[in-house]
């Protein structure tokens, strides 16, 4: 490392401790900020108590599966993404981290989640692709949650994130609020790609999956533009129950 890197470095490192030391950051959690490193939304404590997904879960969809198999629902009907990781189940406490970067701006939780998706295994991806929101969606919230988590994650990975060639251009009825069933029909033909995707392998990043209808769709859509494989990478999976 240079003389001027390491300058540099040790600029950013003394400003990262004077914020911290000025605005000291609790935890999102407890409120307590005993035992975090600083950086981190959460102290060790609470991140240590999150809920773990099971190591045994479909590689194509991360449902729950025996000894990490192709669950029966992908062999039945697979499909348009090749792979699906996550890193938590859809549950308490992280429905309510995810709520609070979604829809209260807590946008310090996004260097956290992209963090976090960036310990996962290394995909040897061509480019990162936050799912997309509708026009009219952004301009409502201000923000695309998926952008700001991806943007850690492009970063740290040093792969490109695209941002620009792929839309959603349909403005459709908000998925959570529909039965499960109705999601696919919801979100068909709502992406457009204006990009040559042939022989590319791409990441998409999203916040949480449920049915996985949003992230078919807009894999079918890569895929009809050329992407040879589609990998999700999301922060949290819903699980079916029963």
């Amino acid at each position: 490392m240079s003389i001027r890197n390491r300058t540099e470095s040790s600029v950013r490192t003394a400003f990262k401790a004077a914020i911290r030391a000025l605005l000291p950051r609790d935890c999102l959690l407890c409120g307590g900020s005993d035992g975090s490193d600083g950086d981190s939304v959460l102290c060790a404590a609470c991140v240590a108590q999150l809920p773990q997904l099971t190591s045994e879960r479909c590689p194509v969809c991360a449902q729950p599966a025996p000894q990490a198999q192709v669950c029966g629902a992908c062999l039945s009907q697979a499909p348009h993404f090749d792979a699906t990781d996550a890193i938590w189940p859809y549950d308490f406490p992280l429905d309510r981290l995810i709520q609070s970067l979604k829809y209260s701006r807590r946008l310090a939780s996004a260097d956290f989640f992209g963090a976090a998706l960036a310990a996962l295994p290394v995909a040897d991806a061509d480019v990162i692709l936050p799912v997309p929101l509708s026009a009219q969606r952004l301009a409502q919230r201000g923000f695309n949650q998926s952008v700001e988590i991806a943007r850690p994650l492009a970063r740290q990975l040093g792969i490109p994130l695209e941002l620009k060639n792929i839309h959603r251009y349909r403005d459709t009825t908000p998925q959570a609020s529909l039965p499960w069933k109705e999601r696919a029909k919801n979100i068909r033909h709502a992406f457009e790609c204006n990009i040559d995707l042939r022989g590319k392998t791409v990441l998409v990043v999203d916040d949480v999956m449920t049915t996985g209808a949003t992230l078919n769709e807009l894999a079918r859509t890569l895929k009809a533009h050329g992407a040879a494989r589609v990998e999700n990478r999301v922060l949290a999976r819903a699980l079916k129950r029963g």
